[in-house]
């Protein structure tokens, strides 16, 4: 059952969400992180929700060719556990919080 919830872990998108789900989250609160245009190796250790402000990002997942894109104006939540390499293509900027795990 371990090896089919690896399996599960999906990036979600929501492009362009509404300025009150914004506020609501408090992003511009947030810190920031950027990177520029390249590959890169990530395992992500927490769920982390990221509202890019620039880039242009295609996600893919370890050990498969299918990916996701994502990019300026897209509120993104990557799962816990999840490896992806992100393939940069325009320079990222983006406002990011982990969720903390004590919460379960």
């Amino acid at each position: 059952m371990a090896s089919d919830s690896k399996s599960n872990l999906k990036i979600t998108i929501q492009s362009n969400p509404p300025e009150s789900t914004l506020a609501e989250l408090n992003i511009k609160c947030w810190p920031k992180w950027g990177c520029s245009a390249g590959k890169y190796q990530l395992k992500f250790d927490a769920e982390e929700t990221c509202y890019l402000l620039k880039g242009k990002v295609k996600a893919y997942t370890k050990g498969s060719s299918e990916y996701v894109e994502f990019g300026a104006g897209d509120l993104v939540t990557i799962p816990k556990g999840l490896s992806c390499t992100w393939d940069v293509s325009v320079a990222v900027d983006k406002h990011y919080k982990f969720e903390a795990s004590s919460s379960s």
